[in-house]
C-alpha cells in the first residue's frame, strides 16, 4: 500500500512537473501575480524580474485602451445601426451659401467596426499569451530554473523559435489582406446595400433576407440565379470531362511508338500556352463576329449563305464557349497526363495484349482506371476552376447574347454574373450571396469528391 502512494504521488508530482502553459491552467492555477495579469498585462513578468517582456505586454494593453477611447468604442456603437444621418443641404448666413452637412456613411461605419472587432480579437489574444507568459514565469521560479529575459527571448526567435519569427509575418498577411477583407465582404450579403433605393451610402441591417430572395423562383434575381447555376454546372461539366478526355487521348496518340518527331507535336500543341489567354481570346472573339475572318471565308468558298450565329445565338453561343476552351485547355491536360503516361508499368499492356485485349479495351481497362486514380485531385481543381472560369466567358461572349432577366446573359457563369452585378450594376448585396453560395457549394463539392475517391482511400497504391 505504501508503494502504490509513492508511485502515485511520484506520478502526481511528474504531472505538475510537466504541467502544459495554457490560458486555463492561467487562470486556475495561477498565483496573485499571475491573475493580476487579468486586469494590468505584463504584471505577473515584470514583478518576477522580466522587465521587457512585461513592458512589451503592457504597451499593447495601454495602446488598445487608447484607441477604444478615440475611436473603437465609438466604432462598436455605429455597428449595429450602420448610421441613420444623412448629409443635408443648408444654407449658411455667415457664408452666404448653401453647404453640406456631414452625414453617415454606412460603408465606412462597417469597415471601422469590423477593423475595431479584428483589433479586438488580436489583443485579446495578446491578453491570452501575456497570461500564459505569466503562469509559465511562476512555474519556472517555482522549481528553481532560469527566467529568460527580454534580449534572451529575442535571440530564442533566431534558433528554437525561428518558426515563430518565420510564421508570424505571412499569417498577419494572410489575415489582414485575405481573412479580415473577406469576412468584410461576407457582411455585406446581410445589408440591403446596393443601388437599388438608394442605398449606396446608407444602408441596413436585413439578416436572410437576401438570401431567401436569391432562392426565390418566383423572384427575377432567383429566376436568373437558378438559370445562371444550371449553366454553369453544365459549362463545367463539359468543359472538364472533353478537357480531360481528348486531352488524354492527343497525349496517348503522341505517346505511342509509332508516332516520330514526339517533341514536335507537343511544341505544336503548347505553343498557344505561350500566347497570354487573354489575346487568344480577344482575337477568337473578332474572329467569330458575323463579319469576322470564319464567317467570311465561309461564305467566300460557299459553304454558308448567311453568317453564322456563333456569338449572337444562345444555343451557338454556349456550343462556341465549350469549343473555344478546348482549344485553349486542352495543351494543358495533355502536359499534365503525359508524365503520367509514361509511368504506367508496361507489364500491364503486355498482359493485355497477350490475353487479345484491343486498343479500346485497354483504354477503359488500364489507361483511364490509372489516369483516375493519379489525376483525380486534378480534375476536381479543374471543374473549380472552370465553374469560376471568368477569362473565357467574359473576354469571349461578355456573357452574351439573350439576357436571363435584367442582369445576366444566357452564358453568363455564376462568376461573370457577379462581376456585373457588383461592378456594372452596384447590387452589392445580391453579389456577397451570389459569392458567398459559390463557395460553399464548391467547397462540399470538392470534400465529398475527393474522399469518395480511390486516390484519397487507397492512396498508398492503384489496384
Amino acid at each position: 500500500m505504501v508503494s502504490i502512494k509513492k508511485n502515485a504521488k511520484a506520478k502526481k508530482s511528474k504531472i505538475d512537473f510537466y504541467t502544459p502553459y495554457t490560458l486555463r491552467n492561467a487562470l486556475t492555477k495561477g498565483d496573485f501575480l499571475t491573475r493580476i495579469g487579468m486586469l494590468i498585462m505584463g504584471a505577473g513578468n515584470i514583478f518576477r524580474k522580466q522587465i521587457g517582456k512585461g513592458i512589451f505586454y503592457l504597451f499593447f494593453e495601454v495602446a488598445y485602451i487608447i484607441f477604444m477611447i478615440q475611436n473603437g468604442i465609438q466604432n462598436l456603437s455605429m455597428l449595429p445601426s450602420l448610421g441613420d444621418k444623412l448629409q443635408e443641404k443648408v444654407w449658411s448666413e455667415d457664408l452666404g451659401i448653401f453647404v453640406y452637412t456631414e452625414g453617415d456613411n454606412s460603408l465606412i461605419l462597417l469597415l471601422y467596426g469590423f477593423a475595431t472587432l479584428a483589433v479586438t480579437v488580436g489583443f485579446l489574444i495578446i491578453w491570452a499569451s501575456s497570461l500564459k507568459s505569466a503562469y509559465k514565469s511562476q512555474c519556472l521560479k517555482k522549481e528553481g530554473k532560469h527566467l529568460n529575459t527580454f534580449l534572451e527571448d529575442i535571440k530564442s526567435l533566431f534558433d528554437e523559435n525561428l518558426h515563430k519569427l518565420l510564421l508570424t509575418g505571412p499569417m498577419a498577411g494572410v489575415l489582414a489582406f485575405t481573412v479580415i477583407p473577406l469576412i468584410f465582404m461576407i457582411s455585406m450579403a446581410f445589408t440591403n446595400y446596393s443601388k437599388e433605393g438608394g442605398k449606396l451610402v446608407l444602408f441596413d441591417w436585413v439578416g436572410l433576407q437576401n438570401f431567401i430572395k436569391v432562392l426565390n423562383f418566383n423572384d427575377s434575381i432567383g429566376q436568373t440565379f437558378w438559370s445562371v447555376l444550371g449553366w454553369t454546372i453544365i459549362w463545367a461539366i463539359f468543359a472538364t470531362g472533353l478537357n480531360y478526355i481528348m486531352g488524354m487521348i492527343l497525349a496517348i496518340v503522341i505517346n505511342r511508338k509509332d508516332t516520330r518527331m514526339k517533341a514536335f507535336w507537343r511544341f505544336c500543341f503548347v505553343l498557344s500556352i505561350a500566347i497570354p489567354q487573354f489575346v487568344s481570346l480577344l482575337i477568337m472573339r473578332t474572329m467569330l463576329q458575323p463579319n469576322g475572318a470564319v464567317n467570311v471565308l465561309l461564305q467566300n468558298m460557299g459553304w454558308i449563305d448567311s453568317p453564322l450565329p456563333f456569338l449572337t445565338s444562345a444555343n451557338w453561343a454556349r456550343v462556341t464557349v465549350i469549343v473555344v476552351n478546348l482549344w485553349v485547355g486542352i495543351p494543358f491536360t495533355m502536359l499534365q497526363v503525359t508524365g503520367i503516361l509514361q509511368n504506367i508499368p508496361a507489364e500491364l499492356y503486355e498482359s493485355a495484349k497477350v490475353d487479345g485485349a484491343n486498343a479500346v479495351v485497354t483504354f477503359f481497362k488500364i489507361t483511364l482506371p490509372y489516369m483516375l486514380f493519379v489525376t483525380t485531385p486534378y480534375l476536381i481543381t479543374t471543374f473549380t476552376g472552370n465553374i469560376n472560369n471568368f477569362n473565357v466567358i467574359y473576354l469571349l461572349s461578355g456573357g452574351n447574347p439573350t439576357p436571363v432577366g435584367s442582369t445576366a446573359g444566357k452564358t453568363d457563369l455564376l462568376v461573370t454574373w457577379l462581376y456585373k452585378l457588383t461592378v456594372d450594376q452596384q447590387y452589392y448585396s445580391i453579389g456577397s450571396v451570389i459569392g458567398i453560395m459559390t463557395f460553399v457549394v464548391l467547397a462540399v463539392f470538392s470534400l465529398i469528391a475527393y474522399r469518395s475517391t480511390g486516390s484519397y482511400k487507397n492512396e498508398e497504391e492503384f489496384q
